[in-house]
């Protein structure tokens, strides 16, 4: 099968965070390596493995496209007048932001996710695990980490100092700086947070290796959260809120969600108690890059047999939430 991947604003490799060209990054690399036939339709970017076609904002993408190929699977919805002619589907990776009506071939990222928008489709995320080497399990655990963008205020970095805090723990905030004006003036005085910045994959893999667990009390719905499998990959338990598609990928073997910082930081105190093979193991099980190359194929197959995967195009059935989400 020859598939084109699309992201016209991606660069590859991923640089920085990068989730979106990460993710497809992954799926890209597990579809040529059983025999499938790879293109990238990027900004930019160079890769081993497949080839990479730079998109010029100035023609429609439509005429960017191999003349071969079988599938395009977008990960970003087409603008208003542009359309695909041949097979195709669309990830939506993010929450939509005021999106109401989505393509009728859309896939989402998670169950919760695609409930917003009356939608039963979806793929979780999966992680290439070779990448990240093998976990170290039996290190001593030091501190407690957040991993994610610190200066937006869904992510809460302020819910984690405070859960830290009362935990009396040392967090660790990759994603992050102490003096932050990127949404607001905010200034961390505690010696107890040590800040990081953006790290890289040596670095990050540093941080999980120490801890006892992350800290995402975040207040929207999430849409995935690589951060999440990335730290129970690690070894690391989850301690969050019951938003988005945490209540999916965090079980109670694997950490605790709640909307109230005494109770996250009474479960970081009895951290011990989660076993960090249990949190590998439950991670390389049901996120890994296979997995989601297994539920993809499955979606290409119905599109190419001429199935939509909706009825009807999706709509927006949740209203999008324009505050944070509760937490005390």
């Amino acid at each position: 099968m020859k598939v084109v991947l699309a992201h016209t604003s991606g660069t590859l490799p991923a640089t920085g965070y990068g989730g979106t060209e990460r993710v497809m990054w992954w799926l890209g690399k597990e579809l040529a390596a059983r025999g499938h036939e790879v293109t990238f339709l990027v900004k930019d970017g160079t890769c081993p493995f497949a080839r990479v076609i730079r998109h010029d904002p100035g023609r429609p993408l439509d005429a960017q496209l191999p003349a071969d190929a079988d599938i395009v699977h977008l990960q970003h919805q087409l603008p208003a007048g542009e359309s695909v002619a041949r097979p195709h589907l669309t990830t939506l990776h993010g929450s939509g932001s005021r999106l109401v009506e989505l393509d009728r071939n859309t896939v989402f990222v998670s169950r919760d996710q695609a409930s917003r928008f009356g939608s039963t489709i979806f793929v979780h995320n999966g992680v290439d695990w070779s990448e990240y080497g093998p976990a170290q399990l039996d290190v001593r655990r030091s501190w407690v980490h957040f991993l994610g963008d610190g200066a937006w205020k869904v992510k809460n970095l302020r819910g984690a100092i405070r859960v830290a805090r009362l935990a009396g723990e040392e967090l660790h905030v990759a994603g992050g700086f102490r003096l932050n004006f990127r949404m607001g003036f905010r200034f961390t005085l505690s010696r107890r947070v040590r800040f990081h910045g953006w790290v890289g994959a040596e670095e990050k893999r540093m941080l999980l290796s120490g801890s006892k667990g992350l800290l995402l009390p975040v207040r929207w719905r999430e849409p995935f959260g690589l951060s999440i499998v990335e730290s129970l990959f690690h070894g690391c338990p989850v301690f969050g809120t019951p938003y988005g598609s945490l209540p999916e990928i965090v079980t109670p073997d694997v950490g605790v969600l709640a909307t109230g910082a005494e109770e996250l930081a009474e479960a970081v105190r009895n951290s011990a108690r989660f076993d960090p093979r249990r949190c590998h193991g439950h991670a390389v099980a049901w996120f890994g890059s296979g997995t989601m190359t297994d539920g993809y194929l499955r979606a290409y197959e119905r599109v190419l047999a001429g199935e939509s995967l909706h009825a009807e195009p999706p709509r927006r059935i949740v209203p999008l939430d324009l505050g944070l989400l509760p937490f005390s």
